[in-house]
């Protein structure tokens, strides 16, 4: 999902409606090829780096060996913008949730070259993770960059950001902790700020949308597209205490 690509490379691992009822997708797990280096990171470094689903909370600690900030990354994608975050935030733990195995062998060999001790990697449903591995209260912040926006009104069923999995995403929130999504379709940003102002334990940082925070590294394909006139919308809450 190049550094992450918000137009071109949508990979966002996540089902919505509501989670007591047969999930509605937001994606399509599509064939994709393993390059040699992909294929062997997935082989070798998955068992070690790798978080298999359970349903059952999570122990951070114990999964990165220290007392950390934990942010979960929904929708990896090829791994270049978790990559560069945890990189450039070693004091924050990262798990990252990605559904095709080609992204998740690419987000482990960039993770092993860099050698990175700050990301795991859950290759499963996110809105399972969320509900079943995710401790209430457990989390400093949530990033969903770029999912796909499902332009189609017949397909809008599709899209994460619904109230269901606002109100589970707020409740994963330590108080304080942030919910950052990011989209380059405006229609979808509108839709996003309407259902997160709705969510009763979620405040705005901002008026409306936000500036790109730092901690969201700008992409060169979003970089292209805004030369182009493309727009790129951050919406950041937190939660109230």
């Amino acid at each position: 999902m190049s550094i992450e690509t918000p137009a071109y490379n949508r990979r966002t691992p996540i089902s919505v409606a509501s989670v007591t009822h047969p999930p509605i997708r937001s994606y399509v797990l599509r064939q994709g090829r393993f390059s040699p280096g992909q294929q062997r990171a997935y082989s070798e470094l998955l068992p070690r780096l790798g978080v298999p689903y359970r349903p059952e909370p999570l122990n951070f600690r114990d999964i990165f060996g220290r007392s950390a900030p934990v942010v979960v990354e929904i929708g990896s994608g090829m791994g270049e913008t978790t990559t560069r975050i945890a990189r450039e935030h070693p004091e924050t733990d990262y798990l990252a949730v990605e559904v095709h195995a080609p992204g998740v062998g690419s987000l482990l060999k960039q993770l092993d070259e860099a050698a990175l001790t700050n990301v795991r990697v859950t290759q499963h449903d996110a809105v399972e993770v969320m509900r079943d591995m995710v401790a209430p209260g457990s989390l400093a912040g949530l990033h969903v960059f770029f999912p796909d926006p499902w332009p189609k009104k017949r397909h809008h069923k599709r899209r994460l950001i619904q109230p269901a999995f606002a109100e589970l995403a707020a409740s994963r929130l330590a108080p304080g902790g942030y919910m950052h999504v990011a989209t380059d379709w405006q229609e979808y940003a509108e839709h996003v700020l309407e259902v997160l102002r709705a969510t009763s334990s979620l405040a705005n940082t901002a008026a409306d949308f936000a500036p790109r925070p730092a901690t969201r590294p700008e992409t060169k394909f979003e970089r292209r597209g805004i030369r182009l006139g493309h727009g790129v919308w951050d919406i950041v809450f937190t939660r109230k205490p």
